[in-house]
């Protein structure tokens, strides 16, 4: 499914040459001294957030890393599994977030603003939502990742007591994980 109908940050004509995602560059092939590293996070409402402007941007760059975000990807139309398998390489972090499938179609629709959508619940955490995170997991356990993978959610805590989703995620990782 198409982005092209998700809101988004219009890229500027003087800076980026048209329409096309904004391009890093860099002469260094190695991260910056001390370890210090550039990742970009795909996100819904951004210049970058569709398939295509992923894999163009990982094309165009040396060692701009990615922060894979199953969440922003799924609300984008994207599969996080194809990103997580295609650009395994460059993934230096991981957001664990759901989608609430009913709110998400209102976004895709034009129904809903980001905003408005982030505010009626469309991202919970894993377990409650509608992406199947075992072939994620089982992606990160064969290869062997050991960053970070945050559990993030954005929901309202009035709507979603912030304890029990916590705890809704972590009984979910721990019984598709093990861990």
């Amino acid at each position: 499914q198409s982005s092209a109908s998700l809101p988004r940050t219009k890229p500027s004509p003087k800076r980026n040459g048209g329409d096309s995602p904004p391009v890093w560059t860099s002469s260094r092939r190695s991260p910056a001294p001390g370890g210090l590293r550039l990742a970009y996070h795909a996100h819904v409402g951004t210049v970058i957030q569709s398939r295509d402007e992923i894999d163009a941007l990982m094309e165009r760059t040396r060692i701009t890393q990615l922060l894979a975000d199953s969440g922003h990807l799924a609300l984008a139309g994207v599969d996080p599994v194809s990103v997580f398998r295609d650009h395994w390489a460059r993934i230096c972090h991981v957001h664990l977030k759901s989608v609430r499938g009913d709110v998400a179609e209102r976004v895709r629709s034009g129904n809903y603003s980001f905003s408005r959508a982030v505010r009626e619940g469309v991202f919970t955490v894993p377990g409650d939502g509608g992406i199947d995170y075992g072939p994620i997991f089982e992606l990160l356990a064969d290869r062997g990742y050991s960053g970070w993978l945050v559990v993030e959610a954005e929901q309202d805590p009035e709507k979603a007591p912030p304890l029990r989703y916590a705890e809704t995620a972590r009984d979910y990782i721990r019984q598709a994980t093990g861990f």
